[in-house]
């Protein structure tokens, strides 16, 4: 992990501005009804991304199911509901993605002010980076759970998060609404719900929601990251509490409702290739098969942890 220090962090978000400036603008002098949506097509992205994978490489935004579109960037999925009362946008990727998020909410037709809600996954830089510089430029309301609102409002990590030692601190974003757990959060017809989802980080959250297309309706999650991963170290194994809480939180995203499964790292959950369709984008066992996965490599790292402290 690229260690990004506070000051460089300012620094980005002020080079940012001018470019959020001339969006503003921009959209400002061609104030209209939106258009239909205007997602870029599969292929495109494909080029645009071959060999990037970078959380703040650019790519197009593209369309996921129904009112669901990828605005984000090659390595980070940001993830925008739309609806008549506004939209939804869950995690921002990282302040220096934020121009290249606002050119894809724009190219779809949707006008920035309209972003009404701001969503997020976990408190790290690669995810919530974006967050305070989405947020100054459309004044949505950020949403959070009350584990992971001091670190989203100070950009510094929480003293229990297993990555802390090796996490950068980001720009902090104003939280102006706390959701408990199973909380549903609604904006016009836009209605989701909030699952708290510790383990990868204390404040992780979980979404779910239904889309349509026409009278097809598929049960969409945005499933937290889920991986077992931490700052040198650290030990699983000496925090019992916190990995009971990490094996409850797979057995929740496994009973999760789950046609569609999003995650915040795209090749979490093969979305490429289920874009692509080389991979079925419907998979009803995906929250299942992801949570097993991540159990799986959970298991793994605790034996790893046994081994090591055998031969000392």
């Amino acid at each position: 992990m690229t260690v990004v220090f506070a000051e460089v962090v300012v620094t980005d978000i002020v080079r940012t501005a001018l470019l959020m400036a001339c969006l503003v603008a921009a959209q400002a002098a061609t104030a209209k009804e939106p258009a239909a949506p205007r997602p870029a097509s599969f292929a495109e992205h494909e080029r645009q991304c071959r060999g990037k994978e970078g959380w703040s490489d650019p790519a197009p935004p593209v369309r996921i199911f129904a009112n669901v579109y990828d605005v984000g960037t090659c390595g980070i999925v940001a993830l925008l509901v739309t609806g008549p009362k506004g939209h939804v946008l869950i995690d921002a990727a990282t302040a220096e993605a934020v121009p290249s998020i606002a050119r894809n909410i724009t190219r779809l037709g949707f006008r920035l002010r309209d972003v009404k809600l701001l969503l997020s996954s976990h408190e790290h830089l690669d995810h919530a980076g974006g967050l305070s510089a989405v947020q100054r430029l459309t004044r949505a309301t950020m949403v959070a759970t009350a584990a992971s609102r001091a670190v989203l409002e100070s950009g510094a990590p929480a003293a229990d998060d297993p990555q802390k030692g090796g996490l950068p601190r980001f720009a902090g974003v104003r939280v102006g609404r706390i959701v408990r757990d199973g909380e549903v959060v609604t904006l016009g017809p836009l209605r989701l719900t909030a699952h708290t989802t510790p383990g990868h980080s204390p404040g992780g959250t979980s979404w779910t929601w239904q889309s349509c297309a026409q009278r097809v309706c598929r049960a969409m999650v945005y499933a937290d990251s889920l991986s077992a991963i931490s700052a040198e170290g650290y030990r699983f194994s000496d925090h019992p509490a916190y990995v009971a809480a990490f094996r409850a939180t797979l057995a929740k995203v496994a009973r999760l409702p789950c046609d569609i499964i999003v995650t915040p790292h795209p090749t979490a959950s093969d979305l490429y290739a289920r874009l692509a369709g080389t991979e079925p984008l419907v998979n009803r066992g995906g929250c299942a098969a992801y949570a097993a996965a991540a159990g799986t490599k959970l298991d793994q790292r605790l034996a790893a942890e046994a081994r090591q402290l055998s031969v000392r």
